[in-house]
């Protein structure tokens, strides 16, 4: 990714990145963006990415980072955060649940190209 996409992200107000820091270096992430509905005046928040160097996982570094974006969404009146996992992803699967995410039965389908 240029210096210059990621600067475009990062000006937007309805893309979101937290990120947890030691010593001022990274070492987990989150990345959503609010996205509008059509159906009704509400928004929605959708994580896009949540990665924990593996040497920080079991710690809570990411259930505060979800935490941080529940609460972001909060003070914007948005109720509802969601998630893709794959389904052979066990380790998200159990985290998700842990937070008191709702699993729900949808297939997602992907297009590349025009």
């Amino acid at each position: 990714m240029s210096a210059e996409y990621a600067a475009s992200l990062l000006k937007r107000d309805d893309f979101w990145v937290i990120a947890a820091l030691v010593d001022g270096q990274p070492i987990a992430g989150l990345t959503a963006v609010v996205l509008p509905l059509s159906r009704s005046e509400l928004a929605e928040v959708f994580i896009y990415d949540i990665a924990v160097v593996p040497t920080h996982q079991r710690h809570g570094i990411g259930r505060r980072l979800m935490e941080k974006v529940r609460g972001l969404a909060a003070e914007r009146g948005i109720a509802t955060t969601w998630v893709p996992v794959e389904n052979e992803d066990i380790h998200a699967l159990d985290f998700y649940r842990s937070m008191g995410g709702a699993p729900s039965a949808v297939t997602i389908f992907t297009f590349s190209g025009g």
